[in-house]
């Protein structure tokens, strides 16, 4: 008996012991408590942008970019609502975690920024930001023009580039400039003013070679407070190689093709006084049925040399100060023996009418025989000056 009172003893001090203990946790061997802390929150993400959400005057020149800390960014886009009240998109690529918008920004609008990624948990999350950017002035903004666009031309065309205000700041527009072909041709950048700027290869275009030209310009300072107003982008095709040589002392003129002389064409030039230019001239517009003026190369009534006017069935711009390679029914008895004519190069009809169908924009007028030379920014004069002193004409 006194044995099993003594184990019923046992059993019920620790049974005891086992209560006061309940809820607590046991003690490891050597005296110490493990630790009760619990699992971190995850941190939430941190969106970075460039600029930053409810920002006001955000300068036109402004990159857009957006990534996030804490996190990944899965996807951003870029919109705004144009002062027409339409939705326009932004086009941008996500790279090494950092989303860049790939034009700089309008002026006077507001911008909405969208991103989408991961917490540090893998957990989507989102958020919307906007912004908008500082007023300009029509004064303040430069439009842009390129040309050739959509057309095929001849070997000697340059890509002409105009603005409507002047550009001070000529070498940086020109790092956003870019003109690229199939196949590849080296060139370079010529400005005539702070207006104008031509492109051209080394020597003439391959016949066949297509031509790519990005003025990447919107929003890019121009110095002065200014800053492009837009992007433009245009393409065309090279036809095939025509040049005609013009010898003003033989009164000839004899065209090749690819290379090869296919015709002999009786002309007649500028008369004393009237001589007609010189060097390598680029057919820039044709017209038919063309109203020859007095006036357009500064005579007026009463003038000896003033003529009436007079339309003729085909005219080929050869520069701004009035010389056309035309059609001069009038003078087909000195065409092939004498200079007659005001400056301008003159043919008969029938030569007229082959010259219209198989002449285009860009192709080459080389004139030989006076001292009276091409100047550049007188038409397409591009190729009256030699690779090196193009190459001078670069802003960079």
């Amino acid at each position: 008996m006194a044995a099993g009172l003594a184990i019923i003893a046992m059993i019920g001090l620790s049974a005891c012991n086992a209560t006061a203990n309940a809820g607590s946790p046991p003690v490891a061997e050597g005296g110490s408590a493990p630790s009760t802390s619990s699992t971190p929150a995850t941190p939430p993400v941190d969106w970075v942008t460039t600029p930053g959400d409810k920002a006001s005057d955000v300068p036109v020149d402004t990159r857009v970019t957006a990534q996030v800390e804490s996190g990944t960014l899965a996807q951003a886009s870029l919109s705004y609502l144009s002062k027409k009240g339409k939705h326009v998109a932004v086009d941008g690529w996500l790279e090494s975690g950092t989303w860049t918008a790939k034009d700089l920004l309008e002026p006077g609008v507001k911008y909405t920024l969208r991103m989408e990624g991961h917490d540090e948990s893998g957990a989507f999350v989102s958020t919307t930001q906007t912004f908008r950017t500082a007023n300009l002035t029509l004064d303040d903004q430069i439009y842009v023009k390129v040309i050739p666009d959509g057309q095929t031309v001849g070997v000697g065309m340059p890509v002409i580039v105009t603005f409507d205000l002047p550009v001070v700041d000529k070498a940086n527009f020109e790092k956003h400039m870019k003109v690229t072909s199939t196949p590849a041709q080296a060139g370079s950048w010529y400005w005539l003013s702070d207006r104008e700027a031509h492109w051209r290869p080394k020597s003439f275009w391959k016949p066949g070679t297509k031509v790519h030209v990005e003025a990447d310009l919107n929003g890019v300072p121009a110095g002065g407070k200014r800053f492009g107003e837009q992007s433009r982008t245009a393409d065309f095709t090279v036809g095939r190689s025509v040049i005609a040589k013009v010898n003003l002392r033989t009164h000839q003129m004899d065209v090749y093709v690819n290379g090869d002389k296919v015709r002999r064409i009786p002309i007649s030039g500028g008369r004393p006084g009237w001589e007609t230019r010189s060097g390598v001239k680029v057919i820039m517009a044709k017209y038919s049925q063309f109203t020859m003026k007095a006036e357009s190369i500064g005579l007026k009534p009463g003038d000896a040399a003033y003529y009436h006017d007079v339309k003729v069935n085909y005219a080929l711009q050869l520069t701004h100060s009035g010389e056309f390679l035309h059609t001069a029914p009038w003078s087909v008895a000195q065409q092939g023996y004498a200079n007659v004519s005001h400056g301008c190069t003159g043919i008969s009809n029938v030569a007229g009418d082959w010259v219209w169908d198989n002449f285009r924009i860009g192709d080459v007028v080389e004139t030989t025989g006076s001292n009276k030379p091409m100047t550049m920014g007188n038409g397409y004069a591009d190729w009256n000056l030699s690779w090196k002193q193009y190459e001078k004409g670069s802003a960079l």
